[in-house]
């Protein structure tokens, strides 16, 4: 392995998660370079070149094409979410790897598809949970496997915003709705804290324009734990979690911000000890370490297995909720969790001046 080789990447999508977060966390990987931006959107595009100094550019339907004139390893897919399946499939099957925002697709069974068809190409895909890098979540993770909270008994998350009329995620068509943004962070902080899979579910939905605006849904776990999440599109800006057992509790409020500092909240035999976690870059560490898996050849994690083990209870939360009806889950063992090994500390970066792509939130 040449240790000065860079993996040269692709970003699909120029929205706001790409231009405020991904874009700039380039310059603080030491292994991934940004060669090439694909945008439907021109006035993004030249924009994005002059400030990366970029050569490539192009819209969608160019994809192909830039992949090959610019010798693209890897693509950063962070388009709307009903997007993702496409453009996954569009790299795999030209031998690009792939590192997809979550959710990495709109079902289990699509999550099923693109694991086939990576593996067919022999093509490596990691999904964009940037938590699973940062050190406030791997060690509340850590504080949960230790018993220092007992017998782990009750979790629950709520998180929230009011987002503007215009959005994708008002927009059904693209995969919008509080569930699939939301949801998604939710259920994977139960899954890990726990160190379980859910068994069933039930839910209920207030929808608006299409999707679902509001939703609450309680996740059995084995071992006699539930879970319980509350997010909504059309609600006061709220982000926290809550792990409690027989022995203590953690709350961890922001929760689940790339923008803010991470507040731990450890209640253990009366006494509260109160922890910060400074902002940081959360989505350099990501992006070296998954340039790390390709120049290694190792399979990285989070995987396409994380995604679909997240994706069948997304699946399970809207169908529940739409036919008012518990849905049973068929027990499933997920063998690899996130680790402190993975942590990665970096210094956040500035926030850039975006090009047609406001952030999510009407206030």
């Amino acid at each position: 392995m040449d240790s000065k080789r860079q993996i040269r990447y692709a970003v699909i999508g120029a929205g706001n998660i790409a231009q405020v977060a991904v874009l700039p966390a380039f310059e603080h990987s030491r292994n991934s370079e940004l060669v090439a931006v694909i945008s439907g959107d021109a006035e993004k595009r030249h924009a994005l070149c002059e400030t990366y100094g970029l050569e490539f550019a192009g819209d969608y339907a160019e994809l192909e094409s830039i992949l090959e004139r610019a010798r693209i390893d890897a693509v950063y897919v962070a388009t709307p979410n009903a997007l993702h399946h496409q453009f996954v499939l569009r790299s795999a099957e030209r031998g690009v790897h792939v590192l997809c925002e979550k959710p990495l697709a709109l079902s289990a069974a699509e999550c099923g598809e693109l694991a086939d068809t990576c593996n067919d190409h022999d093509v490596k895909i990691m999904v964009g949970y940037r938590l699973h890098f940062e050190a406030a979540t791997l060690q509340a993770i850590e504080i949960a496997r230790s018993g220092q909270l007992g017998a782990l008994r009750l979790f629950s998350s709520f998180v929230s915003q009011v987002v503007r009329p215009d959005d994708v995620r008002r927009d059904a068509r693209l995969g919008g709705g509080a569930t699939y943004d939301l949801g998604v962070y939710c259920v994977n902080a139960a899954r890990n804290l726990f160190g379980a899979e859910p068994t069933r579910v039930v839910a209920a939905s207030v929808a608006r324009l299409g999707t679902d605006d509001s939703t609450m849904a309680i996740l059995e776990f084995p071992r006699e734990s539930l879970a319980m999440l509350c997010v909504g599109n059309s609600t006061s800006s709220v982000s926290n979690y809550r792990i409690a057992g027989t022995e203590g509790d953690l709350r961890v409020e922001p929760a689940y911000d790339y923008a803010a500092e991470r507040i731990h909240h450890l209640t253990v035999g009366g006494r509260t000890r109160r922890t910060v976690f400074k902002k940081s870059d959360q989505f350099a560490p990501e992006l070296t370490y998954f340039s790390d898996c390709i120049l290694n050849d190792r399979e990285p994690e989070p995987s396409v297995e994380e995604a679909w083990c997240d994706a069948r209870v997304l699946d399970a939360i809207l169908e529940a909720a739409e036919t008012h009806r518990a849905v049973e889950l068929a027990p499933y063992e997920r063998a690899r969790r996130p680790s402190a090994s993975q942590l990665a500390e970096v210094s956040p970066t500035k926030r850039p001046r975006t090009v047609n792509a406001p952030g999510p939130s009407a206030r």
